[in-house]
């Protein structure tokens, strides 16, 4: 790393976003390459969604198990949407990175620590089953598995000389040559980002620049992602003209903590692969199950199928949650194998040995994203996206429960192999020139803030109304039409003020809005986790077709 003037930095490598998926694109890259490699992140290291994935991750080791029944699993749930290719890919390369994880530290739970005498003769690990699974295949670290790996990937990443880590940096747009309105192919430079505690932009110069920012669950008023998930990964990669795939297909998690005391708190779907059942209050005020009329795996169907179910119960009974029973199982057993969830359920007066969880529906995983093949490539020389931010064919109409945190794992480590390959030619290309600096207004006004808020609030509010689980042509027009006057609000009015956090993820938020509802109105069409009421069913003549927006580029824009 060099400093070439104030605020400009050069590193070989340049990453955005400190999850699964960022940090360990930057330790592959420190092992592949030899470079240095700065990761920027907009607030602590570790605050992210992996630190709060509770289930685990899918992978075959069992002898009981093969490829094959993961990828006939994945296909199933991705409702003929995935790339069978890019599935196989990943999915065959699992227990090589799991044992990277394991050299790293990583520890998961072993069968003799949950002291379960019935899984005696499946293997080293305890493995979990969730949603759509066929068998168990989900190493877990009891239901902090985000947390455990979270750690180890910290710790090594602190301990590598070649990563600097620069914490509460906001990336505010990529540096691509199209966007500098520059002619000849596009390439990516870099980024400017802004460090809210020096209260300065500064500009990141790189040889690669790969995005891994995670989510956008912050979108809908509802989720289960942390504060931060606007986003930003997506909204980067249109501007900078990356081709965005499949923005339609936004998972929400069946179960999210249904408490005024708690706020968007994951009821992992690996208590219904233990054996939980999904009830609702019928009319004599017991409590049923429910799922048997809606799937055969019942309350282990597909996340899609299960949401959908809640909803329509919800609507059909005007009840405002419905309940999770787990008291089939003694308290030790649920302390041992999901103490985190048990502590917090207790904290909020629901002991799940003896009560029923209350749950509901929330914004949890796109399955879209900035598309790139297995290796991460954009397609944009020197751009690369990997995890939530990207779209690689794996999770089609729908993600497999625990898959994401495979791909995060297997397509970082793809992405420095094709990078130590492509290395002399990148750097190569590269101009000599310095890169023009940021420029922003300066002004302020009192309003600003209650403006920004009274904006991220509304577009939180129709997301969740009109372009959530069930959608109808009327509703998304209606969302587009909002979205539209917002965005001409932040270009014509908000980008002449002074650049804050706040501001910088409203855009964002509101670019990912409306490459949602745009990517919704067109498929016409109900498949996966977009439903459509007007196209209620699917069109076989769009099995395998993703839905692509991307930026028109003009050298006068």
């Amino acid at each position: 790393m060099k400093e070439t003037r104030e605020c400009e930095l050069c590193f070989d490598h340049l990453v955005i976003g400190s999850g699964l998926s960022g940090l360990s694109s930057a330790l592959a890259l420190a092992e592949k390459t030899g470079g240095s490699i700065a990761v920027v992140t907009k607030g602590a290291i570790d605050d992210c969604n992996t630190k709060l994935a509770q289930g685990g991750i899918a992978c075959v080791i069992d002898s009981s198990d093969t490829f094959e029944e993961h990828l006939a699993d994945t296909l199933e749930a991705g409702a003929d949407l995935c790339n069978p290719e890019a599935v196989m890919g990943i999915v065959k390369k699992g227990p090589e990175r799991i044992q990277w994880l394991i050299d790293l530290g990583t520890h998961f739970t072993t069968r003799d620590e949950l002291g379960d005498p019935d899984r005696e003769h499946r293997g080293e690990f305890d493995l979990g089953r969730e949603g759509g699974h066929h068998k168990r295949r989900i190493l877990h670290a009891g239901d902090i598995t985000g947390a455990e790996v979270e750690r180890s990937l910290v710790a090594a990443c602190r301990s590598n000389p070649k990563i600097h880590v620069f914490e509460n940096h906001v990336a505010i747009d990529l540096i691509s040559t199209w966007r500098l309105g520059w002619m000849g192919e596009n390439r990516c430079l870099g980024a400017y980002v802004f460090d809210t505690e020096g209260n300065r932009v500064k500009t990141f110069a790189a040889s690669t620049t790969t995005i891994a920012t995670g989510g956008c669950g912050k979108v809908y008023l509802y989720t289960s992602n942390p504060d931060g998930a606007c986003g930003a990964g997506v909204a980067l990669g249109y501007r900078a003209y990356a081709a965005i795939a499949n923005m339609e297909f936004y998972q929400f998690h069946p179960t999210i903590l249904y408490h005024p005391k708690v706020k968007s708190f994951l009821i992992s779907e690996a208590l219904r692969g233990e054996g939980g059942v999904l009830k609702i209050l019928n009319a004599r005020g017991e409590l049923e199950p429910f799922m048997d009329r809606y799937h055969p795996m019942k309350s282990l169907a597909p996340r899609d199928v299960v949401a959908r179910a809640i909803d329509n119960e919800l609507k059909r009974t005007g009840q405002s949650n419905v309940w999770l029973d787990m008291r089939h199982h003694p308290a030790e057993f649920l302390k041992k194998r999901f103490p985190n969830i048990y502590a917090k359920c207790l904290e909020a007066g629901v002991d799940m040995a003896k009560d029923p969880i209350p749950v509901v529906p929330a914004a949890h995983f796109s399955c879209g994203g900035v598309k790139t093949d297995l290796n991460g490539y954009t397609g944009i020389k020197g751009l690369y996206a990997v995890g939530e931010t990207a779209c690689t064919g794996l999770h089609g109409a729908n993600r497999l429960a625990s898959n994401s945190l495979l791909e995060a794992l297997v397509v970082p480590a793809n992405m420095a192999d094709h990078i130590a390959e492509n290395l002399e030619e990148l750097k190569a290309e590269r101009p000599p020139a310095r890169l023009p600096v940021w420029t922003s207004g300066d002004a302020t006004s009192s309003d600003e803030q209650v403006v920004l808020s009274h904006n991220w609030e509304e577009i939180r509010r129709f997301m969740w109304d009109y372009v959530g689980i069930c959608r109808t042509d009327k509703r998304l027009e209606r969302a587009k039409t909002r979205i539209r006057t917002i965005l001409m609000e932040i270009q014509k009015y908000y980008w002449d003020f002074h650049l804050t956090k706040d501001l910088i993820e409203l855009r964002n938020m509101a670019t990912v809005a409306e490459l949602i509802i745009n990517s919704a109105i067109s498929r016409k069409e109900s498949r996966g986790l977009h439903y459509n009421a007007d196209y209620p069913e699917r069109n076989p003549a769009l099995d395998g077709v993703d839905t692509i927006i991307q930026k028109p580029y003009s050298p006068q824009q």
